[in-house]
């Protein structure tokens, strides 16, 4: 059951929520649980396009936040909603577990403390554990190691498919969905605040400022000047497939009084993964990868897995974080401006996206916006499975039985069909472009990069949009 896009009375939305990345696309989704008709903006041409789409993709137990913390508070929180939502929308998640290893005394001094502030956040599953221990659980990590701390609980999960399934659910709720709708300007009424957009004015009641790296711009063109987004530059390699077995875990770093480190990590899609570096820059758009950055990657590599360092790398790619000058999550409501800002919120918002959308909701209401729950909400979406560890559909011989396009392979890298394409580019949130058809089939992002698939990527997916276009014409002829 799909809900009909609740249409704001005299051209008014209730709720305007600014940011379609995983945070916005929970506050829309939470919200449009309510009875207040809700639009979601988004100022790229898809959704979870910005700094949703290039994480560390790691499902976090919040055992290292700032203990009392609000990050903490919800980060713990969102574990459990997220891993539930995940179960019942398809998520790929794989419950590896982690390990923060000591490769010297400072490090390994810190462990009893790291372990203690897991206590105080609530996580009581970590545990101590000597060098053979490690090496026992991670055979071909380098020499020297230490020690380490456990955390059993730690997990990979698909951020893609997250943002995806969070924004799907939040349309079939009645979220009206407005992609390329920037917002340049804002101008507050006695009812209703208008948002300049390049796609035209938006109005609504109500504001929420998601807008992760832009957040603090949205939030001067409301008058405050609370926080300045600096955007840190992670960079990542992503090693071929051949390389799994080698980590079968999170193998974290020990934060100290240098920083927190580099991490290695299994990827849901059956790859390795090692970063991030972390660079502040003052570009908000720059996510081009650099030589530094791959020189440093090398290093560390080197040293944490030299057997990892002998494999081919597939891809490399750079996203960028949100840091603020605080050290917690910044979500204030201006109840006399009917304004609402989450900023700040750093990688842990992957984990933490539905709780802040719970917390949201709360404030929202202490400041004055009615929520009553609807009675009837239709059922989250299943979304398509691109993770490695379950089946997938190029595996599935009942339904390729049924449809054969599932049969027909495209992508010889990824394993990726014809029919997920298809599915993709007809989805209730569709593929428009090769990088969103990326985000939801994994084509293009193997070994070969697209080298070879490309064309017939492309032509598909101008095919399915012709389609589309058709039977939109057709539609409106009638």
């Amino acid at each position: 059951m799909t809900a009909t896009p609740r249409s704001p009375h005299d051209g008014v939305y209730d709720v305007a929520v600014i940011g379609g990345g995983i945070v916005g696309a929970a506050i829309a989704r939470e919200l449009s649980g309510c009875d207040v008709s809700v639009a979601l903006l988004e100022a790229r041409d898809d959704v979870g396009d910005g700094t949703s789409k290039a994480n560390t993709a790691i499902l976090h137990t919040g055992f290292d936040a700032k203990p009392g913390t609000l990050e903490s508070r919800l980060v713990a929180r969102g574990y459990h909603l997220l891993s539930a939502y995940a179960e019942a929308t398809g998520i790929p998640v794989e419950h590896t577990g982690a390990v923060l290893v000591a490769w010297n005394e400072e490090e390994l001094e810190a462990l009893p403390g790291l372990k203690e502030k897991a206590e105080a956040n609530g996580y009581t599953r970590c545990r101590i554990v000597d060098a053979d221990e490690v090496y026992a659980a991670l055979p071909d990590l380098g020499e020297g190691v230490l020690g380490g701390l456990t955390v059993p609980d730690e997990s990979i999960i698909c951020t893609w498919t997250t943002n995806l399934a969070l924004a799907t659910d939040a349309r079939q709720r009645g979220t009206t969905i407005l992609l390329k709708h920037a917002v340049t300007g804002v101008e507050e009424g006695t009812e209703a605040t208008t948002l300049h957009t390049a796609a035209g004015e938006v109005r609504a009641r109500w504001v929420v400022n998601a807008a992760g790296l832009g957040a603090d711009h949205i939030d001067r063109l409301f008058g405050h000047d609370r926080f300045t987004v600096t955007p840190r530059r992670g960079e990542l390699f992503v090693f071929d497939k051949l390389t799994r077995p080698l980590v079968n875990k999170i193998v974290l770093p020990v934060p100290t009084s240098r920083g927190k480190g580099v991490l290695i990590s299994p990827t849901i899609y059956g790859n390795v993964m090692l970063g991030p570096t972390a660079e502040d820059l003052t570009d908000r758009t720059d996510t081009a990868t650099s030589e530094d950055g791959y020189a440093f990657l090398l290093s560390k590599g080197e040293r944490l897995m030299p057997r990892l360092l002998a494999e081919e790398v597939t891809a490399s790619y750079a996203g960028l974080r949100a840091a603020i000058d605080r050290s917690d999550y910044l979500i204030e409501a201006s109840p006399e401006q009917r304004y609402l800002l989450v900023g700040g919120i750093r990688s842990t918002g992957l984990t933490a996206g539905i709780a802040i959308a719970e917390h949201v909701r709360g404030l929202l209401e202490k400041a004055g916006l009615p929520l009553r729950t609807r009675e009837e909400l239709p059922p989250p979406p299943r979304m398509p499975n691109i993770g490695e560890a379950t089946l997938r559909p190029y595996q599935d011989g009942d339904l390729i039985d049924r449809d054969p396009a599932y049969g027909t392979v495209v992508c010889f890298c990824e394993r990726v069909t014809e029919g997920e394409i298809r599915d993709a580019c007809h989805a209730p949130l569709p593929a428009r472009t090769l990088e969103g058809l990326r985000r939801r089939t994994r084509v293009m992002n193997g070994r070969c990069q697209g080298f070879f698939c490309g064309a017939a990527v492309t032509a598909l997916l101008e095919q399915h949009q012709t389609d589309d276009g058709c039977r939109s014409q057709h539609k409106d002829n009638r």
